[in-house]
């Protein structure tokens, strides 16, 4: 990723990293109190959730004078979780997010981003109403592009298609137990892509959002 890029991205990054932070710390601050919904050793959890994923450069060199970017788009999914302790859990997490490819020459390509993730999950009030937690994991991004990105680099033609490859990830939530059977999950999450497209391609830093609606049982 290009020092311009990096830059950019954590100017638009830090403010809702920021935000995230202060929405958790204040509703732990708020539920913090034992209740008799709360994480369990044995217990698991299935959740649907949505939000918005903030993108990064796709290539390390510029197509045609540009350089493509993936674009800030919604992203959806569902995750499965198994708490193993009150405290450790593992969460197995299926995501889409439905995006394009950007500052391009000859206009927006559709580009679809697929991940699976497997994180480790801990749990920092497990008793309470409300469980703060932080996460961290790896998993697998494949991308699928329309149509080739097609355009020039010193002169010579390239075209360029969609790749596959790991990803890393780590964040902060919270999970708030509106009853013994129904909780409310918030996320933000960091995440490396180890390059979704198959030449000149480059890492990117991406940062997701996500408000999700789960079932523990």
């Amino acid at each position: 990723m290009s020092k311009q890029n990096a830059t950019e991205l954590r100017s638009a990054v830090a403010p809702r990293i920021t935000a995230a932070a202060l929405l958790i710390a204040a509703a732990a601050a708020l539920g913090s109190a034992p209740a008799s919904a709360q994480v369990r050793a044995g217990s698991q959890e299935v959740d649907v959730y949505a939000g918005q994923l903030f993108g990064d450069g796709l290539t390390d060199t510029a197509i045609s004078g540009q350089t493509p970017e993936l674009d800030d788009d919604i992203n959806y999914g569902v995750r499965y979780g198994y708490n193993v302790t009150d405290t450790f859990g593992i969460d197995l997490s299926l995501g889409h997010n439905p995006n394009s490819a950007t500052s391009l020459a000859g206009g927006d390509i559709d580009l679809a981003l697929t991940t699976l993730d497997l994180d480790a999950i801990w749990h920092l009030n497990p008793g309470g109403r409300l469980v703060p937690y932080l996460l961290a994991g790896v998993g697998y991004a494949s991308a699928d592009l329309d149509d080739p990105i097609a355009g020039t680099v010193n002169g010579q033609p390239v075209s360029i298609e969609d790749d596959s490859g790991f990803t890393l990830n780590a964040g902060i939530g919270a999970k708030y137990f509106a009853t013994d059977r129904v909780l409310v999950r918030l996320e933000a999450r960091y995440r490396y892509l180890d390059g979704i497209v198959d030449a000149f391609d480059d890492s990117l830093n991406t940062f997701e959002t996500t408000l999700g609606v789960g079932w523990t049982f």
